[in-house]
């Protein structure tokens, strides 16, 4: 028979004298042995890293002290992988344009790279200088001369062909990429795989439209053009992007670009969209704004809902899904499907009271006023600059 513990007896054994109204307790030797003070214990042990304190676990504090007294090291980047020529096997032609490298050229790259693989090397043919085409993939870059002629690049195509003969060619499946495949595809009769949707394990892949299947190849051709947005990023070590100067023909032929009205195309083809949200009162002068701007005008779904305008404006995953350039947010709070539908987009301007609206934390430049007096003075700025 065990006896029954008495916790208010135990407890006023340890009882201290004390002059104050509350009772004080000793409890440290309570089970026997000395309690311990882990604060203290951390304390002897602490060695100051600045700017955070570290501790050492393992009671070398002289090797932590001498590292504490060392420069710090800086962050190690991942050595530039480079290849031989010998090694190069997949020639890359992208679109002509300007600037940096596209979200296109860079899916190019990260698919060139699955299709060389670790040893092989990837040729990049752009006709302009990017500075990050080794950092996307690239291990040599050849400069095009700017030609925006079909049948101009063709020949520069075949030139270039002609000068670096590699087993494998990737194409955008865009107007102006898909265009020159079929050209070379068709001059040399080589194969190709257009549309490609996948890269990998099953070899190429492509979606076969209206039948709901795939269709599977498991060598990768001479030609094949890349679907856009379908294969991912690449983030591996990068590559040497070495630039290669070779002599290739120059354009010969005169080409006009024709521009569309402004405002005239339709939102999933426009690279430029100003749309309207429920901070909006006055859209006879929204809809100035956009045409003086030049914009596409689109509305949030509650502005489509109330009728203010028409339902074929609606930005969002209900209504028109954008890849725009530019993205000029007019009191848009910013809802999940609104934002959905905008993921594409390359830049994105708000403008709206509530400085912590969705819209604004998804902008990259936000004004937090009133859209009313922000779009009459850019219908003011934008009547000043028109001769």
């Amino acid at each position: 028979m065990r006896l029954r513990r008495d916790p208010r007896l135990e407890r006023s054994a340890h009882l201290l004298p004390s002059s104050g109204a509350r009772p004080r307790y000793d409890l440290t030797q309570r089970s026997g042995r000395p309690r311990r003070d882990p604060r203290q214990e951390a304390a002897s042990q602490t060695v100051r890293l600045a700017p955070r304190l570290r501790i050492d676990r393992t009671q070398h504090v002289s090797l932590l002290a001498s590292a504490a007294q060392a420069a710090p090291i800086p962050e190690s980047k991942p050595a530039v992988v480079r290849v031989e020529d010998a090694a190069l096997r997949v020639l890359v032609i992208a679109d002509p344009g300007k600037g940096p490298l596209t979200p296109m050229d860079r899916q190019l790259l990260a698919a060139a790279r699955i299709a060389a693989g670790a040893a092989g090397g990837v040729v990049l043919a752009i006709d302009r200088e990017v500075e990050d085409g080794g950092s996307a993939g690239a291990d040599r870059v050849v400069l095009l001369p700017d030609s925006a002629h079909p049948a101009d690049r063709f020949e520069t195509a075949l030139a270039l062909r002609t000068a670096i003969p590699l087993a494998h060619m990737m194409l955008p499946e865009t107007p102006a990429g898909g265009d020159l495949g079929r050209r070379l595809a068709a001059r040399f009769g080589w194969a190709l795989f257009s549309g490609v949707e996948q890269i990998g394990a099953r070899g190429l892949v492509r979606a076969v439209r209206g039948r709901k299947v795939d269709q599977e190849q498991a060598e990768c051709p001479e030609i094949l053009t890349l679907a856009p947005d379908m294969v991912p990023l690449r983030s591996d070590a990068p590559r040497e992007g070495r630039i290669v100067s070779l002599d290739l023909p120059q354009a010969k032929r005169a080409v006009e670009r024709v521009r569309p009205a402004r405002g005239s195309l339709p939102l999933a083809d426009s690279d430029f969209v100003v749309s309207a949200g429920n901070g909006i009162r006055d859209f006879e002068l929204f809809r100035n704004v956009a045409a003086a701007l030049g914009g596409t005008p689109g509305a949030s779904r509650v502005v489509c809902d109330s009728g203010d305008m028409p339902r074929a404006a609606q930005v969002g995953a209900s209504g028109t899904v954008l890849a725009a350039d530019c993205y000029l947010a007019l009191g848009i709070a910013g809802a999940p499907q609104h934002l959905q539908g905008i993921a594409g987009c390359r830049h994105v301007i708000a403008v709206n009271t509530d400085l912590h609206a969705a819209m604004v934390e998804r902008a990259e430049l936000a004004i937090v006023a009133d859209a009313q007096p922000v779009m009459e003075a850019l219908l003011r700025l934008a009547q000043e600059k028109q001769p």
